[in-house]
């Protein structure tokens, strides 16, 4: 019979062979990376046609349409044509003509998506939309993972992806996991026991403007055009999917606005610069 660590081993082992299954389906439904994705499928919807869409994409929908609302439009799950223009002018090393951003900001705007929740369907106003989850779906699915492995009956796990991070629980001898958050004064340490941290800043991957400027792919909506100097600061709250969100979209505001929708979803805000060197606010 095999020994009792060899069965706790294979038991992990197959909770994380389940997460990781878990974190690949939903993928494959919210990736606006993959062309056969239920969300890029929704780019041949015909216009103001309701189109019906799977639980997983209605739930992260929604929540991104909230974070819109209460950020008054900072954040926006409809930069999707943006996007596009952002990854060609990368693969190109041309920049954005300003006409192409101009096209592509008449598509954008959250307030021309619909959505019905009870019958699970959606709904674009304006024509040839797009949505791009890509700054809160992967905190999203990060949560569904977690949920998996506490199905499975593990005790305590981390999963991270790319700047952002869920855990629960504690490893064995500890109080939480410690996580290091580096700051210009010396790192920030916290302990977590359940929890999320997610981290934004300026991008290592920018493309060049017109004007010599560098931006990043993080948008401003108002303007179509992506962050030159945004700040780094991460964010520490209960759901990996709102720190997430809100990570994006507390590099995009002033400090007042920020502190409100730190207060709304109860998150925690670690800038990475010194109080005596900070990044001065974006340009509304």
């Amino acid at each position: 019979a095999p020994s009792a660590s060899l069965w706790v081993e294979r038991a992990v082992e197959r909770a994380a062979r389940g997460a990781f299954a878990r974190i690949a389906t939903l993928d494959s439904v919210l990736s606006d990376w993959f062309v056969d994705s239920e969300l890029r499928r929704l780019r041949a919807a015909p216009d103001k046609t309701w189109m019906p869409v799977s639980p997983a994409l209605v739930d992260v929908l929604a929540l991104a349409l909230t974070v819109a609302r209460d950020s008054d439009g900072a954040f926006d799950p409809t930069v999707g044509p943006l996007t596009t223009l952002w990854r060609d002018a990368q693969r190109t090393g041309r920049p954005i003509p300003d006409s192409a951003r101009a096209v592509a900001m008449r598509r954008v705007g959250y307030r021309f998506v619909e959505l019905d929740t009870a019958r699970r369907r959606v709904r674009f106003v304006r024509d040839s939309m797009q949505l791009d989850l890509g700054a809160i779906a992967k905190g999203w699915i990060l949560d569904r993972a977690l949920d998996e492995l506490r199905a499975q009956g593990v005790d305590a796990a981390l999963v991270e992806a790319g700047g952002d991070l869920a855990v629960f629980g504690a490893p064995p001898g500890t109080r939480g996991w410690r996580i290091a958050i580096p700051r210009e004064d010396g790192d920030t340490v916290v302990v977590l026991t359940h929890g999320a941290l997610s981290t934004s800043g300026p991008s290592e991957q920018s493309i060049a403007r017109a004007d010599g400027a560098r931006e990043s792919h993080v948008f401003m909506p108002r303007t179509g055009r992506g962050l030159t100097n945004g700040r780094t600061i991460s964010v520490l709250g209960a759901s990996a999917a709102i720190t997430d969100a809100l990570a994006t979209t507390i590099t995009l505001v002033p400090s007042r606005q920020a502190a409100s929708l730190a207060t709304r979803y109860r998150v925690q805000i670690i800038s990475h610069q010194s109080l005596h060197h900070r990044a001065r606010e974006p340009l509304r």
